[in-house]
């Protein structure tokens, strides 16, 4: 029997997501989408064959927008950036569906491409071999662990201020370090931390070849 028409895989996506937006990545269940949908359970196994694919189709639909038409201009450090941001901004707005991003990038056309276009700005840095897969997996750790803390644990949150009214004689750096960090806004902290990031890959690439590390 065909599968009715009522639905496409863009209006499943798009009410999954709004559960998880919602109520957390725990809430997600095919019962819980066709709720979102007013159909039935068995109604939505015409589309979906359970909760793996249902998350799927909410990666695509947050990553599936992010541009990756590598910018032109700038130093490959300025252009890794541009593609770094772009995929924060996409990852950032759904912050409760980030774990689906790592769970699924294997198999996600928007992480491929996006990957791609990073992986051909470092090839033409003169990266090449396991120091490449190296810097693409910092740089995947990095966003996707950035946009968790900035969500999960912001700088202006609760934590920092506890933190920074410990004992200065116990945890002098701690204390001193979580008053600098109140001061500290998401954009400059993601900005800051990735162009470290971008200078430890520029710094290693050398030492990695001169190890041998070439591949």
């Amino acid at each position: 029997m065909p599968r009715p028409r009522s639905l496409t895989q863009d209006r499943i996506a798009a009410a999954a997501l709004a559960v998880i937006d919602r109520d957390g990545l725990a809430a997600l269940s095919m019962r819980a989408v066709s709720t979102e949908l007013g159909v039935s359970t068995m109604a939505l196994y015409r589309y979906v064959d359970d909760r793996r694919e249902l998350e799927g189709l909410v990666v695509e639909l947050v990553l599936g927008g992010v541009d990756v038409s590598p910018p032109s201009e700038g130093a490959w450090q300025e252009r890794i950036a541009v593609l770094v941001g772009r995929m924060r901004d996409h990852v950032g707005a759904h912050p409760e569906a980030v774990p689906l991003t790592m769970i699924h990038r294997h198999g996600s056309a928007g992480v491929l491409r996006w990957s791609e276009a990073v992986l051909a700005i470092l090839a033409e840095a003169g990266l090449d071999g396991p120091e490449r897969v190296i810097a693409l997996r910092g740089l995947l750790s990095y966003v996707i662990g950035a946009v968790q803390l900035e969500h999960l644990g912001p700088l202006s949150g609760e934590g920092t201020a506890a933190m920074a009214g410990l004992s200065p004689a116990e945890f002098p750096h701690l204390a001193e370090t979580a008053g600098h960090a109140r001061l500290v806004g998401a954009d400059e902290e993601f900005r800051g931390g990735l162009a470290m990031v971008l200078r430890g890959i520029r710094a290693g690439a050398g030492p990695f070849r001169s190890r041998g590390g070439r591949g």
